[in-house]
């Protein structure tokens, strides 16, 4: 086994496939694919399986690639220190619901990059869509919220895909309203106040299920149903609508604006934020990074962050 075949497995989960993989590596597909049958040969497990829509890792596969990068991150350290190589492009990449801390955490990563060169993805995208990304590799950290009414199904869901969710912090739900809305001067809201307005929501494409909803008390029935899929179009709705959404009261005006209020809701509902990492992988220095600023951020929110070992599987 040697330092590049790492590289090479590293490259196939980051571009997901193994033709996108060649070409980003300058070498023909059979030659990769070779050098994958060789290491899988070499270590005795399958790293990736082969469908008809292309390669996914397999759970042994998911275990070797934390160890992989691991092996990589620090060869790359000593060729730093005593050789004086440039550092390799900086990969990362995070899938989450539609969370303006989301964002903010990962400005502030990137900001605080010293690096020449890198390659980031931040995916805010559907709920089910998080899972098969985190599961695939092609998102090291999703992150997403548990209630009562959704706890089972996740959990499931987690189970089946060997994968882990860690919790940040509860969230008492908030309805998100311009602040020119006929309930902004409200300072808690009923759920029956919302009743003559639209409701906002984010699509969820064929995994449309109440479970993956990002909104809570989703199967309340409303008169004005709006589906959205992205926060920008969301938060024009909001306000050229009188529109509201229902999420964790976590804003952000420099990414938000000034014109989303955030007003508190009455309900026995509670939000568990967190976030899901697969079952056998070691973060890597960005994502472990990366989950700090979120640690940060929601703190400096006023929330209390949740510190526990192993997080809900």
């Amino acid at each position: 086994m040697t330092l590049q075949q790492l590289k090479y497995v590293l490259t196939i989960v980051s571009c997901g496939s193994i033709s996108e993989a060649a070409k980003r590596l300058f070498i023909s597909q059979p030659s990769l694919s070779s050098a994958v049958k060789e290491i899988e040969q070499e270590v005795g497990i399958e790293i990736f399986l082969r469908t008809s829509k292309g390669i996914v890792l397999s759970s042994d596969g998911a275990e070797f690639l934390s160890y992989a990068r691991q092996v990589v991150e620090q060869a790359e350290l000593l060729e730093q220190r005593y050789m004086n190589l440039k550092p390799s492009k900086k990969l990362f990449s995070i899938s989450t619901q539609h969370y303006a801390f989301a964002v903010q955490a990962f400005v502030s990563l990137l900001k605080e990059l010293n690096v020449d060169e890198y390659e980031c993805t931040l995916r805010e995208t559907r709920t089910y869509e998080i899972f098969d990304d985190v599961r695939n590799m092609r998102s090291e950290v999703g992150i997403i919220y548990l209630t009562e009414f959704n706890r089972k199904v996740i959990q499931k869901l987690l189970r089946e895909n060997d994968l882990q969710f860690h919790p940040l912090f509860v969230a008492e739900p908030h309805v998100f309203i311009s602040t020119d809305h006929p309930l902004a001067g409200k300072q808690q809201l009923e759920i029956e106040d919302l009743d003559p307005f639209p409701c906002l929501a984010f699509e969820q494409g064929e995994h449309n299920s109440f479970y993956f909803s990002e909104e809570i008390l989703s199967t309340r029935t409303v008169r004005k149903k709006i589906l959205v899929s992205d926060r920008a179009t969301l938060f024009n709705l909001l306000i050229g609508l009188n529109g509201y959404t229902i999420s964790s009261g976590v804003l952000n005006e420099d990414l938000n604006g000034t014109q989303i209020r955030s007003v508190r809701l009455r309900t026995d509902e509670k939000m568990t934020i967190g976030y899901v990492t697969g079952k056998k992988l070691h973060l890597s220095q960005l994502a472990t990074t990366y989950v700090h600023k979120l640690k940060t951020i929601i703190a400096d929110f006023g929330y209390p962050i949740i510190e526990q070992g192993d997080g809900l599987q």
